[in-house]
């Protein structure tokens, strides 16, 4: 038959391509000879990582494909060390490495590079930005392509270009992210048509030119390497293909449409001789490929992760023919071509040998016919010669359009894509807690971002016109944000427990917790509101990154004064906890002109904060429980009581101990400021005469009386005990 072309035939008359072909219909041969077993097709891969072995075959990919890659060049990891610590804190050195390597990804050119996992996370995004620190530069396979720079600053004069090769290179990839080893990466390709795929793509020499002949519902198509007949065999496994012979050598093309017109075959012939074949022959063989399919696909819904649709329909005994496919689908077009595989597979074995004196020159192998006295549509399998006329082999197709309704792709957690954000940077000093030495300054960074794929920034100090590195800020995001009300002034003397406070915080997916009394009084829930520490109790998500927080403990660690004043909207808040950076054990010495910089990974610039409330963490705190005693001879005592820098609990009466190096303080007269006279004192009281107040009032006029702290560092904010008038 003329549609029985094998290898020797086919290489006489296309070439070796034509030889390739006919093995291919040559293995079609033995299929109808010997029978298929229960699967098909090439093996797909399990999402296979990258490897570097020698004398593997780079594979074609057509239309968008997940794909491995093969690493063809790669440089020693790149060490680098960094120390911390400093000023009585316990110097940490850490070490870092970066790797430089190129992984080929396809030998037909593609139009653009996609996502990049590693290690099953996105490395690289939908919106082409990596996700660690790194350079990617990405070569397309065409034939003119330049040498990437860093392969010819490795391999001098002799550095391959890679021509006609779609690769990527990798230039510093940071590879703390996954243990200090190139991860396992699987790359997103598109070819240069990425919506679709045909036969002209795959073979362009032998595929019919007037034709694109798609491959109907395939998004993009691997072709491993192998003898082509692998490839064109796993096609046709799903795709039914015709081979004949032409002027200009082979064609081959799909027969997955059906034509509009659809031609009518002449009346048979009659042949006493025929030994009946001039009789309508109808045969249906029993075999497996007539159970329901089940196909086996790329599933471009779960990122290309491989994916089952099975035919509707009966499985008799339990069986079904599995094919794989080495294309990239959705799951409702695998479905259709499951059911549309079923059908065919139904119908197929039902032929016809028809003999006619003169054959149309428009109808050969692969034409769809109808007869003048059999129902149905008919495929022309084959036909030959004869002394009397010429028989057409037809074979049955499937009545109407199979559904692809019902595909379900199934259940996937991919991982989030989401763009690296901006680094948000603050910088204060804290007051002590209990537990910290009131020598030491307490100077901390916020760092945040509004997304939740933030991965950390460096820190600088501003020196001029310099930065100098001083470490980083881990990958911890620090809760950060502003009122969104003013919060009114506080006596802050007593839990306020119907006291509400609006904020917005900079990242949506970011969350407050709620607490009891018992974690009030243990430390829980302090944020910064400007220089006032504030705890809070109840803490409700109204939606958008905007909290209500309910029950409120004012002016913690010695903050009350700060309290006495509102809070306008847009005042910055910070949530402290473990997330923050502490600037000290980096080295930082506090004063009021510092500046740090923080730059990450979605920085174009460095991100700038100052210092906020300078001296706070050594600043001696202000007295409390002032009192006045008038003698009868006309004498004014003062009185007060000290607090301690870091007890700012307080649970037990009496005075607490002393944290600075003497017990000093200041009593003033006048403005706080610029005061018109003061006595400095070593005990908490004070007593004016008669004549000394006679004296300030003649001298001065009315005035307040206040007294500070003189603390080691810095002095306390003023405490007022009475007026003069």
């Amino acid at each position: 038959m003329a549609t029985l072309v094998l290898t020797a035939v086919g290489t006489a008359i296309g070439g070796p391509l034509g030889g390739a072909v006919g093995a291919f219909l040559g293995q079609q041969a033995d299929q109808a000879v010997f029978g298929t077993g229960s699967r098909e097709g090439p093996r797909l891969k399990e999402l296979s990582v990258t490897t570097s072995s020698y004398g593997q075959p780079i594979g074609r990919h057509f239309g968008r494909m997940r794909v491995a890659g093969t690493v063809i060049w790669a440089t020693d990891l790149s060490e680098e060390s960094s120390t911390q610590g400093g000023k009585g804190q316990p110097k940490t050195t850490t070490y870092s490495y970066s790797a430089n390597f190129a992984v080929a990804l396809s030998s037909t050119p593609i139009q653009r590079l996609g996502r990049i996992w590693a290690d099953g996370n996105l490395l690289r995004g939908s919106g082409e930005d990596l996700k660690v620190a790194g350079q990617l530069r990405v070569y397309h396979g065409h034939g003119d392509a330049a040498v990437d720079p860093l392969i010819a600053a490795d391999k001098g004069a002799g550095a391959p270009a890679f021509r006609d090769c779609a690769y990527a290179v990798f230039e510093g990839l940071e590879l703390a992210d996954f243990g200090n080893r190139i991860p396992a990466l699987t790359f997103e390709i598109f070819g240069e048509n990425n919506s679709s795929v045909s036969l002209t793509e795959l073979v362009p020499q032998a595929a019919d030119a007037s034709e694109n002949s798609p491959l109907a519902n395939v998004l993009g198509f691997a072709d491993e390497g192998g003898p082509l007949s692998s490839a064109l065999a796993s096609i046709e496994s799903v795709f039914p293909l015709d081979c004949t012979t032409t002027s200009s050598g082979l064609r081959l093309s799909t027969n997955a449409e059906t034509p509009a017109a659809i031609p009518v075959l002449p009346q048979k012939l009659s042949d006493a001789n025929d030994q009946g074949t001039n009789e309508v022959n109808r045969s249906r063989a029993k075999t497996m490929s007539e159970e329901p399919l089940a196909l086996r696909y790329y599933d471009e819904g779960r990122d290309y992760q491989p994916g089952v649709q099975r035919a509707i329909g009966l499985r008799p005994n339990g069986l079904e023919t599995l094919v794989d496919l080495p294309a990239t689908m959705s799951a409702q077009g695998a479905k259709l071509l499951a059911n549309q595989n079923a059908s065919r597979s139904r119908w197929r074995h039902e032929r016809i040998i028809w003999r006619i004196g003169q054959l149309d020159p428009q109808i050969g192998p692969g034409s769809v016919v109808r007869l003048p006295s059999a129902t149905g549509i008919w495929r022309v399998k084959a036909w030959e010669w004869f002394e009397r006329g010429v028989e057409l082999e037809l074979e049955r197709l499937a009545p109407g359009e199979s559904s692809g309704s019902g595909a379900d792709a199934g259940v996937s957690v991919p991982p989030k894509d989401t763009q690296i954000g901006e680094t948000l940077l603050d910088c204060f000093e804290l007051p002590p807690q209990d537990t910290s030495n009131p020598s030491n300054e307490l100077l901390y960074a916020s760092a945040s971002s509004s997304s939740e794929v933030w991965s950390g920034a460096s820190l600088f100090r501003e020196q001029g016109d310099a930065l100098i590195p001083i470490g980083s800020t881990g990958g911890d995001r620090t809760i950060m944000g502003e009122l969104i009300s003013d919060l009114p002034a506080s006596a802050s003397l007593l839990f306020e427990p119907n006291a509400t406070a609006e904020l917005q915080l900079s990242a949506q997916d970011q969350t407050l917790a709620s607490t009891d009394v018992t974690g009030l009084a243990a430390g829980a829930n302090r944020l910064l509101i400007a220089s006032e520490i504030v705890q809070f109790l109840q803490a409700e998500a109204l939606g958008g990154g905007v909290w209500r927080l309910r029950g409120l403990l004012r002016g913690r660690a010695g903050t009350e004064e700060y309290a006495q004043v509102a809070h306008p909207s847009q005042t910055p808040i910070v949530l402290i906890d473990t997330s923050l950076t502490d600037l000290s054990r980096l080295g930082v010495q506090s004063n009021p002109g510092l500046r740090i910089a923080a730059i990450g990974r979605g920085d174009a610039e460095a991100a700038y904060a100052g210092l906020r409330n300078f001296g706070l963490s050594r600043r001696a705190l202000t007295p409390v429980h002032p009192s006045t005693k008038h003698h009868t001879n006309g004498s004014l005592e003062l009185r007060w009581t000290r607090r301690a820098r870091g007890l700012w609990h307080w649970e037990y009466e009496g005075d607490a101990p002393l944290i600075e190096e003497s017990e000093r303080y200041l009593v003033g007269y006048g403005p706080v400021d610029t005061p018109l006279t003061a006595y400095s004192l070593d005990n908490p009281t004070h007593t004016l005469s008669a004549a000394d107040q006679s004296d300030l009032l003649s001298t001065f006029g009315p005035n307040p009386l206040w007294v500070r702290q003189i603390g080691t560092y810095h002095s306390s904010n003023a405490l007022f005990l009475t007026q003069l008038i």
